[in-house]
């Protein structure tokens, strides 16, 4: 949870079982070892990057999220000591990531379209300058969470925040000011117990805890009932199916039945300040269509392009399974970021259903005890704890922002009445769900009966 990107620590373990995407380690009693750790696993001069899912005594689970080919008993593992994370700043509007936040366009221009494995590249550029403007003097006490300054970014003004993860408020002893790159200090802080470090534009935030974390409960910051109405565009959803702003909503339907179209349509007309769009195992086809798309789409509220307001993190079907179950969590930490500096926020997930199926995937291979249609025991949970980082929230500073989630789900044979579309209509306050035979019903009967040939 530091603000700025760690140094791999002189922590091993050594592989001693391998099932596909999923490796069994075993450590020392020297090397401790928490869950949802990142570690790499050593394979020649690659580095595959995994995440500790279950502990055991000495041993250890672990989701690679890479193609595991080359994996043999006795690889060695580089443990992290910290957890899954996002890296947050200035400089992620108009980005694609992976599911890990690799961009992938860097990716592209360094390695070529077909991406090698075991290659990281930071998130954001680090070479890059901002105007850093400071809100805050020497001497000011400011809440975790709280602005230390400003730095212009597309049509907004990004906020550069007291990390998150820091447990009391602090003290500026010195702040900067001017053109800075995300690597160097802006400001410098004393903690309650005395001790002072420096804060650049850049933190970090484990994927998997909501990012107000014990904020909430030491009143630093507070969580609000939503009541205000989210304007989509849609006169029939605004009219007969309002989604509140910080709210949550779900989009079943089966193949073909127009969700992305619908989700497509809501984050262009609504009155969202940021889209953040989660292509998690839609077809390629489809994610390299939003990707061309938005880019040329101009935005009716800015009058720039869609994307300038836009991150898209793209796992397709076609990349590694252990990546798509991560990459909704990456997917809401970065759209709490921007709500926590009082933006209003929309998450399209697209779709929860391909995030449920890596779930159970992965959940087989580590031999648990299934639950319906051998979805894990915990399915229900899961999809609840991810609905619930939706809400509004009015942040240390005064301002209010809000984060409101949609998600599509894609039953097999369009039946409402399986365990994911189930739970999620159990948490969510809107349900839009789509048919298929009246998305391609006409009006005219004479040209029916060619449809049902």
């Amino acid at each position: 949870m530091s603000n700025t990107t760690s140094t791999i620590a002189a922590k091993t373990a050594t592989v001693v079982q391998v099932r596909e995407s999923l490796v069994l380690i075993e450590v020392d009693d020297k090397t401790p070892v928490m869950k949802n750790e990142v570690g790499y696993v050593c394979v020649g001069d690659e580095r595959l990057k995994a995440e500790v899912l279950r502990i055991r005594g000495r041993t250890a689970d672990m989701q690679v999220f890479e193609d595991t080919s080359g994996v043999r008993v006795g690889d060695q593992v580089e443990m992290t000591g910290e957890m899954l994370s996002a890296t947050l700043g200035p400089g992620l509007l108009g980005c694609i990531f992976d599911g890990l936040q690799n961009p992938l366009e860097v990716l592209a221009k360094e390695h070529g379209f077909f991406l090698p494995r075991g290659v990281s590249v930071p998130p954001l550029n680090l070479d890059r300058k901002w105007q850093f403007t400071p809100q805050v003097s020497a001497g000011s006490r400011v809440a975790p969470g709280g602005v230390l300054g400003v730095v212009p970014e597309g049509p907004f003004t990004h906020k550069i925040l007291v990390p998150f993860g820091e447990p009391e408020p602090v003290t500026v002893t010195w702040i900067g000011q001017g053109n800075l790159t995300l690597s160097e200090p802006v400001a410098r802080i004393r903690t309650s117990e005395g001790a002072e470090r420096e804060v650049t534009m850049l933190q970090r935030w484990p994927v998997r805890r909501p990012i107000p974390g014990q904020l909430l409960r030491r009143r630093m910051a507070t969580r609000l009932y939503a009541e205000d109405p989210l304007t989509t565009g849609t006169r029939i959803i605004d009219t007969f199916f309002p989604i509140a702003c910080g709210g949550t909503g779900c989009i079943p339907g089966p193949f073909g039945a127009g969700k992305t179209v619908l989700q497509s349509t809501i984050a262009r007309y609504s009155t969202v300040d940021i889209v953040v769009v989660v292509a998690c195992g839609e077809r390629a086809g489809e994610v390299v269509e939003t990707i061309a798309l938005y880019p040329e789409t101009k935005d009716p509220r800015t009058g720039g392009t869609l994307m300038d307001r836009t991150i898209i993190i793209c796992n397709t079907s076609s990349m590694p399974v252990a990546a798509r179950e991560a990459s909704i969590y990456m997917g809401i930490t970065l759209a709490e970021y921007y709500r926590q500096m009082g933006l209003n926020v929309l998450l399209i997930a697209d779709s929860t259903s391909r995030w449920a199926q890596a779930m159970r995937e992965t959940s087989g291979r580590m031999e648990e005890i299934p639950g319906e249609e051998a979805f894990p025991a915990y399915l229900d949970s899961s999809i609840k704890s991810v609905y619930e980082r939706a809400g509004v929230i009015r942040c240390p500073d005064g301002s209010q922002g809000s984060l409101t989630m949609i998600g599509t789900v894609s039953p097999a044979g369009g039946n409402f009445e399986e365990p994911v579309t189930q739970s999620t209509l159990g948490t969510v306050k809107t349900f839009l769900g789509l048919s298929y035979d009246r998305a391609y019903k006409r009006f005219y009967p004479a040209i029916d009966p060619l449809l049902s040939w």
